[in-house]
């Protein structure tokens, strides 16, 4: 903690030039508008000029794992703590959390909003055959889908045309979702702050099943000594302040309350 503190200190102070890092950032984090929030206010705070490298899950641990960026800020439990137990990254910390919702078109032709949980969702989508786009990018939020077509005993690989895997990012799905009238798996958060959204609407959430926590991972110095850890404990030290709870918290999308921030002090 005193490192730290000496950490944001040395920052804050310089006024020459802001201190520079890099961070590998989910797509659904920035698609929801909250990173043009969050970075203003921490090159004001602490001087760090946060550069961010949007992408799914999966191509931000690659990246951490390449010694590319130094930290992470991704949303697949599982994932994360396999980054650790490989030794390219010293712990993982939670930041805030936020939940999976099903998107569908408004007519919703295979009953999804009568679902009495996120397994019957799917399994409605598929009995009908209706039109489902998939990230299909390694995402969290991939992820996520995929184990809830285990648990629904279903395999993707199986499907028909009517399942669409694009391979992109949350953004990008969500388009290809609304010019197709289909069913998407979406975080709330780009969800609310989607532009495009055509006929479809909100038509599930609420199971537990779908809560989408997201953590920070400071890639290792050890396997990358060019790491810069001390602009990377800086910037977890203002993730996880009053002054970024207040921030995220407070962000919101016509009176929805986007991510809830979790962070635990150290």
């Amino acid at each position: 903690m005193i490192r730290v503190f000496a950490v944001l200190v040395a920052l804050w102070g310089s006024s020459l030039q802001a201190e520079t890092m890099k961070l590998a950032v989910t797509t659904s984090f920035h698609n929801s508008g909250l990173s043009e929030v969050l970075l203003p206010a921490i090159k004001a705070d602490i001087g760090l000029d946060v550069q961010l490298l949007v992408v799914g899950t999966g191509q931000a641990l690659r990246l951490g794992q390449a010694g590319d960026v130094d930290a992470i800020l991704v949303h697949s439990k599982s994932a994360e703590e396999a980054f650790i137990a490989d030794g390219y990254g010293p712990y993982r910390r939670e930041i805030m959390y936020n939940d999976f919702v099903f998107i569908g078109p408004q007519d919703d032709p295979a009953g999804v909003s009568k679902s009495g949980n996120a397994i019957d969702v799917l399994t409605r989508i598929f009995s009908a055959s209706s039109r489902f786009v998939s990230r299909g990018d390694e995402s969290g939020t991939h992820q996520k889908e995929l184990a809830l077509w285990a648990d629904a005993d279903l395999d993707p690989n199986e499907f028909g045309r009517w399942y669409n895997a694009v391979g992109a990012g949350m953004g990008a799905s969500l388009n290809t979702a609304s010019g197709l009238n289909a069913y998407i798996m979406s975080d709330r958060a780009s969800w609310l702050n989607f532009g495009n959204k055509g006929a479809l609407s909100l038509l599930y959430s609420g199971d537990p099943v779908l809560f989408n926590q997201y953590a920070y991972l400071p890639v290792s110095s050890t396997r990358h000594a060019h790491v810069n850890v001390d602009a990377s404990e800086a910037l977890e030290a203002w993730m996880t302040s009053a002054a970024a709870q207040k921030l995220i918290d407070g962000y919101t999308i016509n009176g929805e309350t986007l991510f809830i921030f979790n962070a635990k002090p150290d």
